[in-house]
């Protein structure tokens, strides 16, 4: 082996240790950027020497990070995963046309939505533009538990530095719409209840209403309405075709857009959501995620997180608590990806 490549090969495993090494150091007196108590900023784990350190590993991937902006907003991370315009990003935070991809020099393309896959949270998005980008390689890996992970961001600055917590599990979706539902003489839908700060109470959903159909689609029962909607994932919105008692008489047909709430959410204080921070509407809902303690704003996630080795082992799907994070792991994002790049151009 040449010298240029032994000294290469030491300078990155020296890189490696020395990460290693002081994030546990770092860690005996982590302070994170919610925590409520006040602390010197030089002993937070992503203090600015942290930072500085890792830098290289972030930089890595930085031609394959860009950012997602969805009715004139920033809404989130995107990971490059094909030299041909495509990116995956974050699925439930698309609210608003128009889709635009700011990339890491910070040149703005149009972009469109090409596939989905609900059940994660994925969406495929497409720069329909003559560019090269460089897609990111993704490793089917995962590091032992307590090992440190670093998400970078558009421009390959570090965005959070975390620790893996659990191993690869299913969430279950906590989607509801907020009511109580009871038969009616019919056995159709009739509104019993309304949860407070639900989807259904802020888009004014009452007690006495009659669902009679979801997104234009005929509802016979309330069993059909409940099966419904336990399809519906938490950020997602559902019209809702409602029949309510006139203030005369017969009933009046009235449309109503209501958003769907993770059910943990619904049920916290007003104390409980300040700590908290805040989260994404989808936190919940995916068929396999590992989870981290990275102190992630929602409109960062959908980009890539990578170990102390710089290998991509994932992608950050929520942000979902206090100091807590999902990401999908590679393993299950390329399956997805793989299925939606055949799906996209097969129909090109």
């Amino acid at each position: 082996m040449k010298t240029s490549a032994i000294m290469n090969l030491v300078s990155k495993r020296s890189l490696r240790w020395m990460v290693s090494t002081l994030l546990f150091m770092a860690s005996s007196t982590l302070v994170t950027s919610t925590s409520t108590s006040p602390a010197n900023a030089d002993e937070r784990r992503d203090n600015a020497d942290m930072t500085r350190l890792i830098r290289p590993i972030s930089d890595s991937v930085q031609y394959s990070v860009a950012q997602v902006l969805s009715g004139g907003r920033p809404v989130a991370l995107a990971t490059i995963v094909s030299s041909d315009g495509y990116l995956l990003t974050k699925r439930s935070e698309l609210s608003g046309d128009p889709i635009r991809i700011r990339l890491y020099d910070g040149r703005l393309y149009p972009a469109r939505v090409a596939a989905v896959r609900r059940r994660n949270d994925l969406a495929l998005l497409r720069i329909d533009a003559p560019i090269k980008l460089t897609p990111l390689e993704m490793e089917d890996y995962l590091p032992p538990v307590a090992s440190f992970l670093i998400s970078p961001g558009r421009t390959g600055r570090p965005v959070g530095i975390g620790v893996l917590g659990v191993q690869p599990r299913k969430i279950e979706h906590k989607g509801r719409l907020g009511v109580l539902l009871v038969d009616n003489a019919d056995g159709r839908a009739l509104v019993d209840e309304v949860h407070p700060n639900s989807g259904a109470d802020s888009a004014g959903v009452a007690r006495g209403d009659l669902i009679v159909a979801i997104n234009g689609h005929r509802e016979v029962s309330k069993n059909s309405v409940m099966e419904t909607l336990r399809g519906m994932f938490p950020g997602e919105d559902v019209r809702l075709t409602i029949l309510r008692p006139g203030k005369t008489q017969g009933l009046e047909t009235m449309e109503m857009d209501a958003r769907i709430r993770d059910l943990n959410m619904m049920r916290e204080s007003e104390n409980d959501s300040r700590v908290n921070g805040p989260r994404n509407d989808r936190l919940s809902g995916f068929d396999r995620v590992i989870q981290h303690d990275t102190v992630l704003d929602p409109d960062e996630c959908g980009g890539p997180i990578l170990d102390t080795s710089g290998r991509v082992i994932g992608i950050n799907i929520a942000r979902a608590g206090r100091v807590v994070s999902y990401a999908l792991p590679s393993s299950l994002v390329m399956t997805e990806l793989a299925s939606m790049l055949q799906e996209t151009r097969r129909a090109e």
